[in-house]
Parts: structure tokens; sequence; C-alpha cells
């Protein structure tokens, strides 16, 4: 299997040296998103509104690769401070109408850019 690189101008260019995301076979890893505007590249205002705008990055990287949320498996969530985790889950809980995916949540001691969530996820695509 060979791998292919996804890239979207509908989320923010990698800020290193990475990719939106990578598949391989029927699955693809996201790199984390942060709530970054993809045409700013300015983070948007407190947790609630990063986190959807990261969900709203990892979907337009879903959506470029012909997937969507009901196709990720795993994700990968990091904030700055734990204090914020009943406020992500308000808002990522938005994206799942059932099912949602397995997750794990750290708290880290920093973000790239002062962000104060990072999302990224796992998806499989439908056989």
């Amino acid at each position: 299997m060979s791998k292919s690189i996804v890239h979207t101008s509908s989320a923010p260019s990698a800020i290193g040296p990475y990719s939106q995301a990578v598949g391989i076979g029927r699955f693809l890893f996201t790199s984390g998103q942060l709530g970054l505007d993809p045409v700013t590249g300015e983070l948007a205002t407190g947790v609630e509104a990063q986190t959807d705008r990261a969900m709203r990055n990892l979907g337009a990287i879903l959506q470029e690769a012909g997937l969507g949320y009901a196709d990720i498996v795993k994700t990968t969530v990091f904030v700055a401070d734990l204090k914020d985790f009943a406020a992500v889950n308000a808002v990522y809980q938005r994206f799942f109408e059932s099912d949602p995916p397995a997750r794990s949540c750290v708290q880290v001691a920093a973000l790239p850019k002062g962000g104060l969530v990072e999302i990224e996820c796992i998806a499989v695509g439908r056989e």
C-alpha cells in the first residue's frame, strides 16, 4: 500500500514539516488541528470557539479525503487546561450524531500558537 498526502485549503496549512493528513489503505491519520481560521491563520477566541474551529478543520480534511465525522474511529484531544474538559466536551459532542469514536484527552504544558485545544483523529473509509 502506498500512502497519499491529503491537503485542503479549507483547513489551515501546516505550520511545520508535516502534512494535514496521510492516508494509507482505508485509514486516514490527521495531524492535530488547532482552532485556527484557515483564511487568516488566527486563533478563535476562547476554548469553545477553538474547539468548534478545530473540529471544522478536521471536517474539511476528512471531506477532502472523501470521509466524514462518522468515519472517525479515534480522536486525541490535547487541552492546555483540564478545567476546560466540560466546555470542550459540550462542543465536541455536537459533531457526532451517534456512536462517538474512542477518545483520549490529555492536558499538555503548551500548544502551538498559544492554543487552548488541539484535536487529531484516525478515520477509516467504508469498504
